[in-house]
């Protein structure tokens, strides 16, 4: 059946729908508006124009079926393009249409939802014979019914059926929509455990007669980058396999689109997994694992038969299954019209002497029908048993990678608290490395500042010792220098004490000039002859100038016995002394000393110098250091 009889049929609903009075003819308002919801639906651009053309005002009145088909077949059947539309969103426009003026259930909580009546209408669609009103005949309603007790996971059961034929004989010609799905909402063509059940059914049974999808299930698939096993759910169609990562539909991962060279093949063993088989497309090959040898085997048979149909231009395989039966029906029908008319001179005769031979054969053939369910029975059972036990191991399985499952998070609850523990650790040793970090800087910036320390004190020690020995080398100097002045003094006091007079005279003579206050040249050069004073002064004369370099010395000597003695002391804080008054050694305040009286405090200085060698007074600096 082609997309245009499938269009039509649906149509036909919704036109039926829109006869109010029963009288086959619609108003051309309603016409307008379903015309332009079908536009709408099928996704055709609209044309105004051919639409008020056709249906302009005028006298003829309501139109007619035959009188719609034209423009329908014209404007709106023939510009329909198969997957440019949604179709169960077109039937479930016309069942919208349809079911409010045609579906009135006697039982407003049967066994169908309005969800099932739809999916159960667009079946009954699927199946009803080609002429109108649409039916669906016995056959094909007992096929349907099978196919919904199987997904039920029940055995059909026909005596409902029967029972219900033979009680109504008008549906033995065949049953309408509205009729099927008041009977099997009451339930009086099934036998239903669960609602839930039946809708899972109807609906498994709506995605693969409706929606043409030759197989589904989970298959591992092998990744085509990372070359990894992941559990995909497959949906088998006659043109394409979609892929999905799980049984919702929602989140679409790939498609393989089947092309007549496209090949499907068995694979050997291997990477640790069974039942491999790949489909080679002229682009890619993808490798898939079943769960097991059958499971393999069904999906290899399915798509050979999709690519069969590929080949064939066949879009759906329900469809050539429908047309096959119908096929076989008329041939038997045609057979058996044949044998009938053949037969019918000879019957009486025929019947008469065949009878015995014709009820024997009747007997073997009806034990030959018994011993084949007999068989189809066995098998049947044999094939509950053999799913009963691949349930069982399933549930085995199942229940253990459930406590699989239990022990992973157990063991990964436990894995969480060590790793927290751990990180609570790290986070402490980090801490504590970080504080040992900064001690480390700050010993090592200690230890920086003691080696510059250490290094400054050493340069400042070889320094001092530096000009230690500078000084001491200076202080040899002086006191060799200071030896040959003490000599050149004593040589000089020896020269001098043979030229003049003791040096306690001179100081009396001196004494008396001064109480007499007679000038000191006067008196001497009165006293003394001519020819004697000149060689008097001139000694005198070299005497002071020795005193006054010994005087020189003995100080220079002084001050640096005091640097000597500063540089040898460690540098502290100096403290507040009081100053000493100073104590005058001029014996003479405000006057000069003559000549006389400095010579004679000169020998006074030198004569407890010559006993114990040079002691110097000792100055403010070296007093303040000795207390």
């Amino acid at each position: 059946m082609d997309l245009q009889s499938e269009l039509l049929k649906s149509i036909w609903y919704a036109f039926t729908s829109l006869d109010v009075e029963q009288s086959g003819k619609v108003s051309k308002s309603q016409l307008k508006v379903l015309s332009h919801n079908l536009y709408t639906a099928l996704n055709i651009p609209h044309d105004p124009v051919a639409l008020e053309e056709h249906f302009k005002d005028n006298n003829n009145g309501p139109v007619s079926n035959q009188g719609y088909m034209p423009y329908l077949n014209k404007y709106i059947l023939a510009k329909a393009t198969e997957g440019t539309f949604n179709k169960e969103t077109f039937d479930e426009l016309c069942w919208t249409l349809t079911s409010k003026k045609n579906f009135k259930p006697s039982i407003q909580q049967g066994l169908c939802s309005q969800k099932d009546c739809f999916k159960l209408f667009c079946l009954f669609n699927l199946l009803s014979e080609d002429c109108y009103p649409l039916v669906i005949i016995q056959p094909e309603l007992e096929y349907l019914l099978k196919k919904i007790s199987s997904g039920m996971s029940l055995e059909w059961d026909g005596t409902l059926l029967e029972e219900l034929l033979s009680q109504n004989a008008t549906l033995q010609d065949g049953m309408s929509v509205w009729e099927f799905l008041e009977h099997l909402g009451a339930g009086q063509l099934l036998h239903v455990e669960s609602k839930e059940a039946f809708s899972l059914a109807v609906d498994e049974v709506f995605m693969e007669m409706y929606h043409n999808i030759i197989k589904k299930g989970y298959l591992l698939k092998k990744g085509h980058i990372r070359r990894n096993w992941q559990e995909r759910w497959f949906v088998l169609k006659p043109s394409s396999v979609t892929y999905y990562v799980n049984e919702d539909l929602k989140e679409k991962k790939g498609e393989i689109l089947l092309e007549e060279s496209s090949v499907v093949e068995n694979l050997p063993d291997k990477d640790g997994r069974r039942c491999l088989f790949c489909v080679k497309t002229p682009f890619r090959t993808y490798e898939m694992s079943a769960s097991n040898v059958k499971q393999r085997v069904d999906w290899v048979q399915a798509m050979q038969t999709a690519l069969r149909l590929r080949a064939e231009g066949k879009s759906s395989l329900h469809q050539e299954l429908k047309l096959s039966r119908r096929k076989q029906r008329e041939t038997l029908q045609r057979s058996q019209s044949n044998q009938s008319s053949h037969n019918e001179p000879v019957a009486v005769e025929a019947l008469q002497n065949s009878a015995p031979e014709q009820q024997g054969e009747t007997e073997s053939l009806e034990q030959h029908i018994e011993s084949i369910i007999q068989k189809q029975r066995e098998v049947e059972a044999k094939r509950k048993e053999e799913e009963k036990q691949e349930r069982e191991i399933q549930q085995a399985r199942q229940r253990d990678l459930e406590r699989q499952l239990e022990e992973a998070k157990e063991a990964k609850e436990k894995m969480t608290a060590t790793l927290t523990e751990m990180e609570k650790e790290v986070k402490q040793q980090k801490k504590r490395i970080h504080e040992l970090e900064l001690t480390q800087v700050k010993l090592e910036e200690a230890l920086n500042a003691q080696i510059h320390a250490r290094l400054e004190e050493d340069r400042i020690r070889h320094e001092l010792e530096r000009q230690l020995a500078e000084e001491q080398k200076k202080l040899a100097e002086l006191l060799l220098h200071q030896s040959q002045l003490e000599t050149l003094a004593v040589r000089s006091q020896e020269d001098t004490s043979t030229t003049t007079p003791p040096i306690s005279q001179q100081t009396e003579e001196s004494s008396q000039h001064n109480t007499e206050e007679v000038p000191v040249h006067e008196s001497t050069s009165t006293a003394t002859p001519p020819n004697i004073q000149q060689p008097e002064e001139s000694g005198q004369h070299n005497t002071e100038r020795e005193l006054l370099n010994q005087s020189s010395t003995t100080q220079m000597l002084k001050h640096w016995k005091i640097q000597l003695n500063r540089l040898m002391k460690p540098i502290t804080p100096g403290d507040k002394v009081e100053h000493l008054p100073i104590k005058p050694t001029c014996p003479r305040q405000g006057q000069a000393l003559t000549s006389t009286e400095f010579i004679a405090k000169v020998q006074t200085g030198i004569s407890p110098e010559k006993g114990n060698g040079p002691n110097p007074s000792p100055t403010r600096e070296e007093e303040e250091q000795g207390s």
